[in-house]
């Protein structure tokens, strides 16, 4: 316990902010059938599906993303005779609720597919992509996002492989959701406008909308290796939505982008004038009251500094950094300890 404190003043502080990325690759095949399917797991409620790196009975597995569909009421294809049609409504409507918010007469907002919400087209049927926390951190970097989807019948064939990213969005994200930053997605970097976008990216939150009609295709799970059964619109329909995360599942080619961790950090520097700390608390420094690092009574004091301590105002210890190796503190020198407490 220190017997000598020094306060620090305004000027011995700073903080700092620093934003960590990771790359974070996901290919299809974890999800769509490494396992065979061992690390899918689906609920009885039936309204989403996750899916593992691993099969999710061990351990070691780790959550990925959730998959889950959903349609507005307004929706051509909405119809009280769908299978699980208030479900689909419901799931639709409770993402707009956190991810685009409220208008003026606290009705549900639609996503919108360039993120204006007053005009332009709306997105009414959905697949939901919910990234883990574990693989997002603290948000998505903007413009590093990049997924890649067969959307035909076939899901082998390169011509019905589609690239989509948040193209230019480090520079142009929005800022009109309750949910934070987002992004547009869309199919080419060459062509980003008000109507090729193709579904939207929430960074804090970890969400891809991707809007239903990118697949052209037949959607339905797998019958085969490579086709499938029924039209996106006829599945959303007729299907459960546990079928339709199955359908996109076996269509994912790869998934890409870079989280960040955003750490904080106080920086203290402690300061020991020339006449500060050349004496140590430690009993061992003295030996019958003489210092023991002296070798004769007039030589100069001398200590060895190890251990910064940080304390409140009324002297208790809150914090404790260590030095990599001895400093030696003697009258002739000064010496600036820069600790740094992140948090």
């Amino acid at each position: 316990m220190a017997s000598t404190f020094k306060t620090l003043s305004s000027t011995d502080t700073t903080t700092t902010r620093t934003l960590l990325n990771e790359v974070i690759p996901l290919t299809g095949t974890i999800a769509s059938g490494t396992y065979s399917d061992a690390n899918i797991k689906n609920y009885s409620h039936g309204m989403f599906q996750s899916v593992y790196d691993y099969p999710y009975l061990s351990s070691s597995a780790n959550h990925i993303f959730d998959l889950t569909v959903g349609y507005h009421t307004s929706s051509a294809i909405a119809n009280s005779a769908n299978t699980l049609n208030t479900k689909k409504i419901n799931i639709y409507n409770q993402m707009a609720q956190v991810l685009v918010g409220h208008d003026s007469t606290g009705s549900i907002q639609l996503f919108d597919q360039d993120g204006d919400l007053t005009s332009g087209t709306k997105l009414k049927e959905c697949v939901f992509v919910n990234f883990a926390r574990l693989l997002t951190k603290d948000e998505i970097k903007k413009g590093s996002f990049e997924l890649k989807v067969f959307t035909g019948s076939a899901n082998t064939t390169p011509a019905n492989l589609l690239t989509i990213s948040d193209y230019g969005a480090a520079s142009s994200f929005k800022v009109n959701s309750p949910a934070g930053e987002y992004g547009i997605l869309y199919t080419s970097s060459a062509t980003p406008n008000s109507t090729s976008g193709v579904g939207l990216l929430y960074y804090q939150a970890g969400i891809a909308v991707l809007t239903a009609s990118i697949f052209n295709g037949r959607f339905g799970p797998r019958t085969d290796t490579s086709t499938a059964t029924g039209s996106i619109s006829t599945y959303l329909q007729t299907g459960s939505i546990s079928g339709s995360a199955d359908g996109f599942r076996n269509r994912l080619y790869n998934v890409q982008f870079n989280n960040t961790t955003e750490l904080n950090s106080t920086i203290y520097f402690c300061r020991a004038s020339h006449n500060e700390f050349n004496y140590s608390s430690n009993p061992t420094y003295l030996s019958s009251s003489k210092i023991v690092v002296k070798n004769t009574s007039t030589d100069a004091p001398v200590s060895y500094i190890t251990t910064v301590g940080l304390y409140s105002a009324d002297n208790e210890l809150l914090a404790v950094a260590k030095l990599s190796e001895p400093l030696k503190k003697d009258p002739t020198n000064e010496l600036t300890v820069r600790v740094r407490l992140d948090y």
